[in-house]
């Protein structure tokens, strides 16, 4: 177990005080349903979210509050949670149920939900500023892509469906299955004129977005024909 923080602490380029709040981070509660890396999260989601606005508040001083808004969403989205942690290869860290043993590449929400603990965790060790120090260096690359607006793959396929053929898309949900705490579902999307394509997720906000990005994919449209 010592070997196992310390390559935490090695990866994350943080000493913990309390090893114990490190280690419950990356306890997912299908592992341990009392002694988890819930509240950690919930914790972490907060941190995150007062440091990512700080940042957008300097960086954007003249900006509406709606564009700052959008950013902000970008940035700390499940998706982008997932993607930052992904990055800083600690999945094989993560302790979960039988059920969990090999993360597919769509739980990305146990993913990014560890991403909120392990920020949760430095906050509570470490104080505010060494989180938002830690938070500011993982985050780096997309805070410095936030000047850039980019449309998720179901604005995108409805604002296409809308301009071509003034209706919107159709999402179905083909398929709900698993646990509770590990859902998949499986979607399909229609525009006029096109197959049902389907995508698959760990929710069905998730399944929806794969779903379009794979008609947009399907049809070959082009970012221009949306008007942008």
């Amino acid at each position: 177990m010592k070997n196992y923080i310390k390559n935490i602490e090695k990866i994350i380029n943080i000493k913990f005080t309390n090893k114990e709040l490190l280690l419950k981070s990356f306890v997912h509660k299908s592992f341990d349903k009392k002694i988890n890396n819930e509240k950690l999260e919930f914790l972490g989601d907060r941190v995150i979210g007062l440091i990512i606005s700080k940042k957008l508040l300097n960086l954007y001083p003249n900006e509406s509050e709606g564009i700052i808004d959008k950013k902000f969403a970008r940035l700390v989205n499940k998706k982008t949670c997932a993607e930052v942690f992904r990055n800083l290869n600690l999945k094989r860290y993560i302790r979960t149920g039988n059920s969990f043993k090999t993360l597919r590449s769509s739980d990305e929400k146990i993913l990014s939900d560890t991403c909120e603990a392990l920020i949760g965790s430095i906050y509570s060790d470490q104080g505010f500023q060494i989180a938002e120090k830690f938070v500011l260096r993982i985050w780096n690359v997309y805070i410095k892509d936030s000047n850039v607006i980019v449309l998720d793959p179901k604005t995108k396929l409805q604002e296409f469906a809308l301009k071509k053929f003034k209706k919107l898309p159709i999402y179905k949900t083909l398929e709900k299955s698993g646990p509770n705490h590990n859902p998949f579902f499986k979607v399909s999307v229609q525009i006029q004129n096109s197959k049902k394509i389907q995508g698959e997720g760990s929710s069905k906000k998730i399944a929806q977005q794969n779903a379009a990005s794979n008609l947009i994919k399907n049809l070959k449209i082009k970012f221009y024909e949306l008007g942008r």
